[in-house]
This record gives C-alpha cells, sequence and structure tokens, in this order.
C-alpha cells in the first residue's frame, strides 16, 4: 500500500464540511450520509479513544518492560471503522488522535468509498494512515479474529440497529482493546410498542418506563456481553451515554475465563409497575465466597411476587439486561480532565463537559425515577428535585441523577424509603382527595402512614457540583427538525 497521498480527482458537484481538522466534500446527490448533529459523538469518541489510548499503551509498554512479553513496544493502535460512509470520522481520528497508528476506513458502498479516497486526498493524507476497504463489515470482522488481526479499536456507527455486528466485533477486538457503538432504533430499545424485534435484536425486552433510555443501554451491553461470552471474553462498560435521539458506548474488551463465570450475575430482570411506576431488581445469578473460593449459583426468587406492593397495579417485565455499572470513574474522571484541559480542540465541549460531569455523579444502582412519575403517582405537585435529594440523604441514603433524563433520581433506598418521603410531602403539599379514584395508585400509597422520620431539611450534597457550577447537563434541541437523518441514497447501476 502506497504511502503517498492518494491522487482521486474531485468530480461533479461537492460542498466542503469542516469538522474538527477534517474537512470532507459532501456530494450534493446525497450518495453518502452525513448526519451534522453527531459531531457531539464524534467529539466524545475522540476525547474516548484519546483517553483509553493513554492507559493502553502504558499497560503494554510496562508489560513488555516487566518481561511479559516479547512483541516490541507499541508506538500506537489501530482502529477500524466498519461503517464509514464519507470517512469523516476516520479523518478525524487520523487527523486528531496522535498515537493513532492507522484507520480502516470501511463501508460495503462503493459510492461511499469513492467519497472516502477523495477526501483522504483532499485532507492531504496517505491511504497508508487511512486505509479505505469496501468489504462487508461483519465479514471483514469475522476475518479479523486472530490475535495478531485484530484491530485496538472497533466503531461501530451504522444507521439503525449495531445488533449484526456486535457478535463480529467481540471477536475482532484486540485484549484490552475498545469498542466504540452506537444505537440510533430507540424506538425498538427504548419503547414498548415492539418488545419481539428488541428481544430478537438484543435478547432483552424493555418496559415502558421513565427510565427506558438506561435501559436501551444496558440491553446492549447485555447483547454485548452474552456475544462476548462464548469466546471466554468479557467487557468492561467504560462510559455509556444517551444522547439525543442515539445512545453511545465505549467498552473494553479481554479475555478471562474466570471473569465470564459472572455473567450471569451481573444479568437482571426488572419488575415494572403499571401503575406507581415501582421497580424491582431480581438478579439471574449470585456470586459467594469463602474467603478463598468463589461459587457460583442461581438467584432465589421471585423478587416480586403477584400485584406491585406498594400500590396493587400489575407488574411487567423486563430484560434480560446488564445490571452491573455502566460507567468505569476512573475512566470518566480522567476524560473529564482531557476534556477540560481542550477547550480549543472540541467544538461541543461545553456540552462534553456536562454530559461527564453528570455520568461521573451517577450511582451505579441499575434505573430511576422522575419527579413528574412520583408526583403523578400520588397525584400531587412536582416536589422540588432539592427537597427529595435531601430528605433521602438525611435518612442515610444516597443520591444522584442520571445524565439521560432531567429531573432523574437514582437512589440505593428501598422503594417503601421513597414512597414514605413522598408520603410525608404530602402531608405538608396536600392533594385534593375527592379526585383520587378508589382504583388508582394515590389511594393505596396515601392510605399507608409513612415509617421513616423524613427530615426535608436541606442537605449540603443535595445539590451536585454540575448543577452548582451550571454546566450544560441537558441539551436542548441541537437544530430544527435534528435527528436521524434519511439513509444515504444508492447510486443506480447502469
Amino acid at each position: 500500500m502506497s504511502g503517498a497521498p492518494a491522487e482521486v480527482a474531485v468530480v461533479g458537484e461537492y460542498h466542503p464540511i469542516t469538522e474538527g481538522k477534517a474537512t470532507i466534500l459532501f456530494p450534493n446527490t446525497n450518495e453518502v450520509f452525513y448526519n451534522p448533529v453527531q459531531q457531539f459523538n464524534r467529539d466524545m469518541s475522540i476525547a474516548a479513544i484519546k483517553t483509553w489510548g493513554k492507559e493502553y499503551l502504558e499497560q503494554k509498554q510496562n508489560k513488555r518492560k516487566g518481561g511479559a512479553s516479547d512483541e516490541a513496544a507499541p508506538s500506537g493502535f489501530s482502529v477500524l471503522e466498519a461503517l464509514s460512509a464519507t470517512g469523516l470520522r476516520s479523518i478525524r481520528y487520523a487527523k486528531e488522535i496522535e498515537s493513532l497508528d492507522y484507520v480502516v476506513a470501511n463501508d460495503i458502498e462503493a459510492d461511499a468509498v469513492r467519497s472516502i479516497r477523495r477526501n483522504i486526498a483532499h485532507n492531504g493524507l496517505t491511504e497508508e494512515k487511512v486505509r479505505p476497504s469496501e468489504r462487508d463489515a461483519c465479514a471483514l470482522m469475522y476475518e479479523s479474529r486472530d490475535p495478531a488481526k485484530r484491530f485496538d479499536v472497533i466503531d461501530l456507527d451504522p444507521y439503525g440497529s449495531a445488533s449484526p455486528f456486535l457478535d463480529g466485533a467481540v471477536q475482532a477486538v484486540a485484549d484490552g482493546g475498545l469498542l466504540c457503538i452506537t444505537c440510533t432504533d430507540l424506538a425498538i430499545l427504548s419503547g414498548s410498542s415492539h418488545p419481539e424485534t428488541c428481544f430478537a435484536k438484543y435478547g432483552g425486552s424493555p418496559v415502558r418506563a421513565e427510565f427506558c433510555h438506561e435501559m436501551a443501554l444496558r440491553l446492549v451491553l447485555h447483547a454485548l456481553q452474552t456475544s462476548a461470552a462464548r469466546y471466554k471474553r468479557v467487557i468492561t462498560p467504560l462510559a455509556s451515554f444517551s444522547i439525543d435521539f442515539y445512545i453511545r458506548m465505549f467498552v473494553r474488551v479481554h479475555t478471562s475465563p474466570k471473569d465470564v463465570k459472572r455473567t450471569a450475575s451481573k444479568t437482571s430482570m426488572v419488575y415494572h409497575c403499571t401503575g406507581c411506576k415501582s421497580f424491582t431488581m431480581q438478579a439471574l445469578g449470585k456470586v459467594t465466597t469463602d474467603g478463598k473460593n468463589e461459587k457460583f449459583g442461581v438467584s432465589a426468587g421471585p423478587a416480586a411476587n403477584g400485584p406491585c406492593e406498594h400500590c396493587g397495579h400489575t407488574l411487567h417485565v423486563g430484560g434480560p439486561f446488564w445490571g452491573a455499572a455502566i460507567h468505569d470513574a476512573d475512566f470518566l474522571s480522567r476524560m473529564l480532565a482531557h476534556v477540560k484541559e481542550s477547550k480549543e480542540l472540541y467544538v461541543t465541549q461545553p456540552r462534553m463537559v456536562g454530559m461527564l460531569s453528570v455520568a461521573s455523579e451517577e450511582l451505579d444502582t441499575p434505573f430511576y425515577y422522575t419527579m413528574s412519575s412520583l408526583a403523578a403517582a400520588v397525584q400531587g405537585n412536582n416536589p422540588p428535585i432539592q427537597a427529595l435529594f435531601s430528605a433521602l440523604l438525611n435518612l442515610g441514603y444516597k443520591v444522584s441523577g442520571s445524565h439521560a433524563a432531567r429531573g432523574s433520581l437514582k437512589t440505593n433506598a428501598p422503594t417503601s424509603v421513597v414512597w414514605d418521603v413522598m408520603r410525608t410531602w404530602i402531608k405538608s403539599h396536600p392533594v385534593v382527595e375527592k379526585n383520587i379514584k378508589p382504583t388508582a395508585p394515590a389511594a393505596r400509597l396515601l392510605a399507608v402512614e409513612p415509617s421513616a422520620q423524613v427530615d426535608f431539611t436541606v442537605h449540603p450534597k443535595a445539590n451536585p457540583d454540575s448543577r452548582k457550577h451550571k454546566l450544560v447537563r441537558y441539551q436542548e434541541n441541537p437544530e430544527k427538525y435534528w435527528g436521524p437523518k434519511a439513509r444515504a441514497k444508492r447510486a443506480r447501476k447502469e
């Protein structure tokens, strides 16, 4: 493969689009796919890969110095962008990630590959640094399963679901490597209209709940770990985000037959009440230890039985899904520090700092309540979020928001305690009792006297730093008619 800049003639009508350090020539005929709203996605991806890459290369070098490896010290790492379209993401990676060795910009469409070649040349890069490839993404990844052929980073940003590509990706990524995954099919992942489709694609079903966007993340992570476990590999989610109309996650993969045994204990179901919106978790497996050895078994159940214990309404079952942490605290801290120091590198830096800050404050506990759903259940007015946070903190529990929803409450408090807080709130902010029907969730919830001694005195930790510093925590619609764009047009063959 030549190291000289690719000579590809620029013909037809194109308009230049500059993003970061890259400028692409975008055809007016829409033969290839480009969505400007996803600049935030690409900025976050560059920051995540840089953060991961620094630690990855340091570990490789330390391993070699310690005599654990005969391999030459790595100077950089490889990236596969499996579904490249214009090549914009690959070109940005090549120009903005200093430790990148090379990136393969792959697309199955001939028009897209022509665009990739044109943009490589336009940006003064070589086809050694950015390697155009016209292949089926799955076939390319399956052919790269040999450890000597694996990629250090695989980026999947498909039009729609990433599910067809997950099995190949977990095999083609290097040990300790990084998977960057986007899914835009949130109508399937976060809705309950097509549970059969979601189960077929991801091996789990969602429920109609306020925490639907977090559940979407956990369903994809479950599908990823299920695929990885077949090859004695495990995942470590480093950062997982619900953004605009899609989800994006950064996941480290390594080989460990021992850790694969913990997969069931990190997999859960959820019982979700259709009335008061309470939820109960049910892990599928458990791990016990006698101090030296671990024993793996199945969980006792059911965690919930019959109608909801709080309001008497029907419970729906969702899952299975990834029940462990969706972020790595150390990784988020390092990524946030990098982004704060790199204002000139990222146009979307204020939003990046805000989202990373909120994510770093999140509790590991799955799912969240919202102020509006709690208030609706008791047919009262929305309590200030700081009041609810303070009440739970004063009772000795932990609280946080979620990056996935405004007005959200994550807590390790039992659901019964959450309802005690709401009952106490209603005592000082009465509801109109005549408007409560006997069969409504509020009738049964408010018929019980609170057993906890609730104190709404403002707690010093009730106002998180991300709110104190007035960061961009929840983005408004980025532009008019934003959202998923139409699929690129295929050129007609004569």
